[in-house]
C-alpha cells in the first residue's frame, strides 16, 4: 500500500480557485475572511484530510504552545494528581503537554531533557529522579532562556524555581504525633537521601526525637526505592531485629502499606505492637486496615501552581524568578494505624 501524499494549502486553493493567502487566513479563522468562504475552505480541508503543518508555523513564530513535563514515574497517585493540576491550567491556556518519565534513572532523565529540547517546548516542569546529582543537563534551556521549574523533588541551590512542601516540618509533626502515642523506638523507611525531599523528612524526624530527648537508632533507618514490595522486605528485616521498633514512619504510603501488611501477616498487631505512618495521603491509606496515618500532600494544587507560574514566565519572557521557592502547606491526618493503646 503506497503512502498518500500530504495535502497542502496549495491543493485546497486550486480545488476552490482561491488564493493561497485566502485559504491560509480561513484555516486560521481570520475574521477578515467571509463566513461562506471559510466554510467552503474548512469543508474542503476535511474532505482532503488536510493536516496543518504546526511545526513549520512554530518555527516562524518561535513557540510551540507546548510544555514538557518530566516525572520519576507515571504510575503514582501523587504524580497523577500533579499532572491533573498541570493539565487543568494548560488546557485553559491552549498549551499541549509532552509527558515523559525517568523511571528513577538519571540517564533516562538526561535523554528526556534532550528530547524536550529538540521538540522545542516553551517551558519545562521537572520532578527529579532518585539518583540525579547535578542539573547540568538542563543548561541548554537556561542558555536559550527557556524557563524550567522543579517541583516536589527539587535541587538545592538551583537557580531555577522550586515548588515543594515543608518536608521537614511535616515529618516533625508526624513524629511528634508518634511520640505522643508513647513511641520511643521509631523506625524510618526513606528513599535516596540524595533527594532533598527525603533528606528533609529524615531531618524532621530527627529534630522531633531530639526535642523530646529520644534517641535515634541508626539500625532503624532503611533506605529503599519506596515501593510496596520493598516495604514488605523492610518488614522482614524489622522482624529479625533483637528489639522491635514501636513505630514505623515510611516516607511514602505505598511503602508503609507494604510494611504494614507484612507485619500483620507475621502476627504483629497494628498499632498496639507497632504504630504505622506514611506520607502522601494516597487512596490506599483509606483501604488498608487499620486506615493509615499520613501527611496530606496537595499534588493537584502543586500542579496548578507550577503550570500557572511557568506559563506566566513564558508569556512575560522571564526566566529569572523573584522567588526561589514556593512552599505549600500540608496536613497531618491521624488514623487508626498510629493510635496506640497506652496503658496507664
Amino acid at each position: 500500500m503506497t503512502q498518500e501524499a500530504e495535502v497542502t494549502i496549495y491543493d485546497i486553493a486550486i480545488k476552490l480557485n482561491l488564493s493561497i493567502a485566502t485559504v491560509s487566513r480561513a484555516l486560521r479563522d481570520d475574521p477578515a475572511v467571509r463566513p461562506k468562504t471559510k466554510k467552503k475552505v474548512l469543508e474542503m480541508a476535511e474532505s482532503l484530510h488536510y493536516r496543518a503543518n504546526n511545526f513549520a508555523r512554530n518555527l516562524r513564530v518561535k513557540n510551540t504552545q507546548t510544555i514538557g513535563v518530566i516525572i520519576p514515574k507515571i504510575a503514582s497517585y501523587f504524580m497523577s494528581s500533579v499532572i491533573s493540576g498541570i493539565e487543568s491550567i494548560t488546557t485553559k491556556e491552549g498549551y499541549g503537554l509532552i509527558i515523559s518519565q525517568s523511571a528513577e534513572s538519571t540517564e533516562n532523565e538526561i535523554r528526556n531533557v534532550k528530547t524536550m529540547f529538540s521538540n522545542r517546548v516553551d517551558g519545562l516542569l521537572v520532578s527529579l529522579a532518585y539518583e540525579t546529582e547535578n542539573i547540568k543537563h538542563f543548561e541548554p534551556f537556561s542558555r536559550k532562556l527557556i524557563p524550567v521549574i522543579f517541583f516536589d523533588r527539587t535541587f538545592e541551590n538551583s537557580n531555577q524555581l522550586n515548588i515543594q512542601i515543608d518536608n521537614r516540618k511535616a515529618a516533625y509533626n508526624l513524629t511528634q504525633h508518634l511520640i505522643q502515642q508513647n513511641c520511643k523506638r521509631i523506625a524510618h523507611i526513606t528513599g535516596s537521601l540524595k533527594r532533598d525531599v527525603y533528606a528533609e523528612r529524615l531531618m524532621g524526624l530527627k529534630m522531633a526525637l531530639k526535642d523530646n530527648k529520644i534517641k535515634f537508632y541508626e539500625e532503624l533507618l532503611f533506605t529503599t526505592k519506596l515501593n510496596m514490595d520493598e516495604g514488605a522486605t523492610v518488614a522482614k528485616q524489622i522482624l529479625q531485629l533483637k528489639h522491635l521498633p514501636d513505630a514505623v514512619f515510611a516516607a511514602n504510603d505505598d511503602c508503609a502499606v507494604g510494611c504494614l501488611l507484612e507485619l500483620k501477616k507475621a502476627g504483629i498487631k497494628i498499632p498496639e505492637d507497632i504504630a504505622m505512618a506514611g506520607f502522601n495521603n494516597d487512596p490506599i491509606t483509606r483501604v488498608v486496615e487499620p486506615n493509615l496515618t499520613t501527611i496530606n500532600y496537595p499534588g493537584f494544587d502543586m500542579g496548578v501552581i507550577a503550570a500557572r507560574t511557568l506559563i506566566n514566565s513564558i508569556k512575560d519572557k522571564k526566566t529569572n524568578f523573584q522567588e526561589k521557592s514556593i512552599i505549600l502547606s500540608t496536613q497531618l491526618i491521624i488514623r487508626g494505624s498510629s493510635m496506640k493503646t497506652i496503658k496507664k
